[in-house]
């Protein structure tokens, strides 16, 4: 992934915005082509780091997320996702409702690109999201915004969200402000932070009746160049009776959002915004085409304590030890464990289940503890080994890294040492990790003999990234990477 250039627009000198990187991370899964096979030759440039990968323990919760990535580059109007019931809502016969009813606590994740239309150079396209009692005669249905947070990619009008994608160091520590690149990394950081982004709206009263618009979303190009620009958004809401929920799109003025009606009307008619990227079928051989996501996927945080096996504890000395972070089907690293968040419902044609798990949560907690005689010095870092599926004794890096960006975005980590020799509270940092980089440490923590310290890692899995990573705790004194083949 090449750094973005900087071109004049006619609205001043903002970062070019190419396609490759405007799609980097949900386009890589949706388009990868892998046999996944561990066991072929190591390219050159790759080493291999002899260690434990075991798999994450824990598991995803049970809340449902609305995942809205098919199609990701919106080319027409229509349907992007809907739990509607196509016959109650006048389109009956249409594939492009799932009739799934949302009740109690549930999220939402979207995450489009809109590439202007070739007849002018100021179109917008408009993002809404909907919603109606899932059964006649249950209104009024009292919905409620927990979190929230959405960002363009770039801004074309004053007091526009927007987190353009900034060449960026590995790691960065925050301070006092926030650290961004893109518009995953923005939403993913202020959903850590328990920010809400201000335009959206705290609360919803959804009557009987035609449904109700709970956002309309610009998607504008005007003055950039390419025309180009991205959106996501992500919800945690909370309802107290069942709804049903859909996201659409449509063209309209920069200025003027269409009215509610339009967007009733572009509900009844069924009609689909067209679909990218037919998958793999399940469980086929050979290589594999995820595609990206249009369902309800089981599943919006993952909360674990990592421990030595039979252990209350993990134990210092079993550095250096990984855990996959987003594993998927060909992909595992050698644990054996899919990460992905199962689809409770999706629309034909589309992915299977959840690869990536975007927007997914990671709270995961180490409780460390040194059982020598000795002070022990670690490093915590989230890494991007190489893909693989089969264990290969380690993992697999490249010095130096491939170009492509595979993750972008914060992590939170609390426990690490501090200034004064205590344990530090929760620090920030944003990390920009490509192809087969090994580190860098987000922090050390130093331990004395006997002495036990409890370090916890929080993630939201973000767009613009592209699994699986590594959670890696590492020997300070242990060499970066080994190319003699593991014992």
């Amino acid at each position: 992934m090449r750094r973005p250039d900087l071109l004049s627009t006619r609205r001043g000198r903002l970062p070019l915005l190419a396609m490759p990187l405007l799609l980097a991370g949900t386009l890589g899964l949706a388009l990868a082509s892998d046999a996944a096979s561990a066991r072929t030759p190591q390219a050159d440039g790759e080493q291999l780091r002899c260690q434990r990968v075991r798999p994450l323990s824990g598991a995803l919760d049970d809340v449902p997320m609305l995942n809205d990535n098919n199609p990701e580059l919106i080319r027409e109007p229509g349907i992007l996702l809907s739990t509607f019931d196509a016959e109650r809502f006048g389109s009956e016969g249409s594939d492009a409702h799932l009739n799934l009813p949302l009740s109690g606590r549930f999220d939402l994740f979207s995450h489009h690109v809109y590439a202007g239309r070739p007849d002018r150079l100021d179109s917008t396209l408009w993002l809404a999201v909907v919603a109606a009692p899932a059964t006649s005669g249950t209104g009024p249905i009292a919905l409620r915004l927990l979190e929230g947070a959405t960002s363009l990619s770039q801004a074309t009008r004053q007091g526009q969200v927007a987190a353009p994608f900034l060449p960026l160091p590995p790691v960065i520590a925050e301070t006092t402000e926030p650290v961004f690149s893109g518009p995953g990394s923005r939403v993913a950081g202020e959903l850590l932070r328990g920010e809400s982004t201000a335009q959206l709206p705290q609360q919803w009263t959804i009557d009987d009746g035609p449904a109700t618009v709970l956002l309309t979303l610009p998607l504008p190009v005007e003055g950039l160049d390419p025309l180009l620009n991205g959106r996501n958004l992500q919800l945690r809401l909370e309802s107290d009776g069942p709804l049903s929920v859909a996201t659409l799109a449509t063209y309209g003025p920069p200025d003027a959002p269409p009215s509610a009606d339009v967007w009733r009307d572009l509900l009844a008619s069924g009609r689909f915004s067209p679909r990218e990227h037919s998958p793999t079928p399940r469980g086929a051989p050979g290589g594999i085409v995820y595609s990206r996501v249009n369902g309800v996927q089981l599943g919006q945080r993952w909360q674990a304590t990592l421990t030595s096996p039979e252990s209350s504890s993990l134990r210092a000395a079993d550095a250096p030890v990984s855990w996959p972070i987003s594993s998927l089907e060909r992909g595992r690293l050698g644990t054996g464990q899919v990460q992905t968040a199962e689809l409770e419902r999706f629309v034909p044609d589309t992915a299977w289940a959840a690869h990536g798990n975007y927007g997914v949560e990671y709270d995961l907690t180490l409780p460390l503890h040194n059982d020598g005689d000795a002070p022990v010095a670690l490093d915590l870092a989230l890494e991007s080994p190489v893909k693989t599926d089969e264990p290969i004794g380690g993992l697999r890096f490249r010095s130096p890294p491939g170009k492509a960006v595979m993750f972008r975005g914060p992590v939170e980590v609390s426990g690490l040492d501090g200034a004064s020799g205590r344990p530090a509270g929760a620090r920030r940092f944003h990390l920009v990790a490509r192809q087969g980089q090994a580190g860098p440490a987000l922090g050390r923590i130093t331990l004395a003999p006997g002495e036990e310290r409890r370090v916890r890692v929080r993630l939201i899995y973000p767009a613009d990234a592209t699994p699986p990573q590594v959670l890696s705790l590492l020997p300070v004194k242990q060499s970066p990477a080994i190319s003699s083949p593991c014992p």
